[in-house]
């Protein structure tokens, strides 16, 4: 058990310096307005694909994933085979709308759709909420962790980690950002499948006794962990699976920091290879980390735990005590890093939603894109110092499981969102009228269920599937009374529907 080394940290800080001089490297050309949130067209399809695949990567799965299977079961792999479900409707139902449009933001489509700025304006607040929610998570997650295995202050290390992520989404824009993704997610996905390929060969018994305890050992689903339960709001395979689904359709559809890589090409076979690359990666990273979860159980039954060996914490641990010098500083490196790479993403989105969907719709003269490309600036700048200061809140109080959390929220805000993107994609009846009266239902509901009914009486997983069908209850009725009162036959605008005009 070497811990965390001198030779660690200087590979730490070299590493953090490479990725900080390749971000840079990728903004060297000066990009103004729409070019700094939309990059200029010169990312290949498989960089963007990556890019993706990081940003939903962050180090709340890198580190929580491996820390579920270590001390429960495998039944929240199966939230990560939602993509099976997200991936097609995405490609089939919303990836043709948006390329026939080429929408400028995920909100922008709210607004060509149902002819309200308003609605742009409200998605856009809500999303921004929801990222700044993420962004602070995404600090102080990975922060703890080394903070107690290397000993520097986690407030260093959180006021560290925002600062870089600022430069690269302040200087480089969109263009940076997804180059600073592609490389750190490549390191991601060598760094994490070398050290499954490390722990197997350390365990007695080798990948044999893994297998053993998902078996016989009920590692994969414990007896009270049921395929399909009758009450779709308690906690089964189905709904781990339709759930997830729908959370990450809701990330695909209406969740600007993903949306935002859609907009970088009108070409639907580029987007559809995105997609399907993205879900490969993502589904073969989560089997990686629940293996190494699994693995880190039957290693930890034959030798002594490590220091620090908290449940989200455990992977990171055996990272810094078990594998060779030199190779830990990378890894962890590569966790630091990945928060950071998140974090861009997030701060470069929520510049352009501010700009693009707040900004330029309440304002009365047309923004100049040198103006645009300045307020990006600003509110990168503003809201980076913003979730420094809540992650250093969050960092002095206690989350048992951060993803768990982190779904929940992401199910509350983007399920609502969602909803109100699936009336308007699949009814041409639903108006202005009937999609704000089912926001505001679906958004009383699910505060209602998240903070007012026991948490154990309704699962996480369920909060989007709720929202989306609030919505459409509610929605459609209310645009047909509106019609039917208002005497509007109006038809929605092309290509804003899936039904072919």
């Amino acid at each position: 058990m070497q811990g965390f080394t001198t030779i660690d940290l200087v590979i730490l800080i070299v590493y953090l310096a490479a990725v900080l001089f390749a971000g840079l490297h990728f903004s060297k050309k000066e990009m103004k307005g729409k070019e700094y949130f939309k990059s200029d067209g010169t990312v290949p399809w498989w960089v963007t694909s990556v890019s993706i695949f990081a940003t939903l990567l962050s180090p709340i799965s890198f580190l929580s994933l491996a820390g579920n299977s270590f001390a429960g079961t495998w039944i929240m792999w199966f939230a990560q085979l939602g993509m099976l479900l997200a991936i097609p409707l995405t490609i089939k139902f919303f990836l043709p709308i948006y390329s026939k449009l080429d929408i400028d933001t995920a909100y922008h489509y709210l607004e060509l759709r149902f002819g309200s700025r308003g609605l742009r304006v409200l998605g856009a607040v809500m999303f921004i909420i929801y990222q700044i929610g993420r962004m602070s998570i995404i600090m102080y997650l990975p922060c703890m962790v080394l903070g107690n295995l290397t000993g520097i202050s986690v407030n260093l290390l959180i006021i560290i980690m925002g600062v870089i992520a600022i430069i690269y989404s302040y200087t480089g824009g969109l263009k940076s950002v997804l180059w600073t993704d592609f490389i750190q997610g490549s390191v991601l996905l060598i760094g994490v499948t070398a050290a499954l390929v490390f722990l197997i060969a350390h365990i007695n018994g080798g990948f044999g006794e893994v297998m053993t305890a998902l078996t016989e050992g009920h590692k994969f689903l414990a007896p009270d962990q049921p395929i399909f339960n009758i009450n779709l709001l308690k906690d089964s395979v189905f709904l781990m699976i339709v759930g997830a689904g729908f959370n990450t359709m809701g990330s695909y559809v209406s969740s600007q920091d993903i949306v935002q890589r859609f907009t970088t090409t009108t070409d639907t076979r580029k987007l559809n290879k995105m997609m399907l690359t993205n879900g490969a990666l993502s589904i073969f990273i989560a089997t990686v980390f629940y293996l190494i979860g699994t693995g880190l159980y039957v290693f930890y039954q034959q030798n002594a735990l490590p220091p620090a060996a908290a449940q989200d914490q455990i992977f990171a641990s055996y990272i810094a005590f078990e594998l060779p010098v030199g190779v830990t500083g990378l890894l962890l490196a590569a966790i630091y890093a990945a928060s950071q790479s998140t974090l861009s993403t997030g701060l470069n989105s929520v510049a352009a939603s501010w700009t693009m969907d707040i900004q330029a719709r309440l304002s009365r003269k047309e923004i100049s894109m040198e103006k645009q490309t300045k307020i990006g600036q600003y509110v990168s700048l503003i809201v980076g110092i913003f979730s420094i200061v809540v992650a250093i809140v969050l960092a002095n109080g206690g989350v048992k499981s951060a993803y768990e959390w982190f779904n929940g929220f992401m199910g509350l805000v983007l399920g609502i969102l969602i909803g109100t993107f699936i009336l308007g994609a699949f009814t041409k009846c639903a108006n202005t009228f009937g999609a704000t009266l089912a926001f505001i239902a679906a958004s009383a509901v699910m505060i209602g269920i998240k903070y007012f009914v026991p948490a154990t009486s309704v699962s996480i997983w369920s909060y989007s599937i709720i929202s989306i069908v609030v919505s459409l209850v509610v929605g459609i009725p209310a645009s047909l009374i509106w019609r039917k009162v208002k005497g509007d036959n109006t038809a929605p605008a092309p290509n804003t529907t899936i039904y072919h005009e």
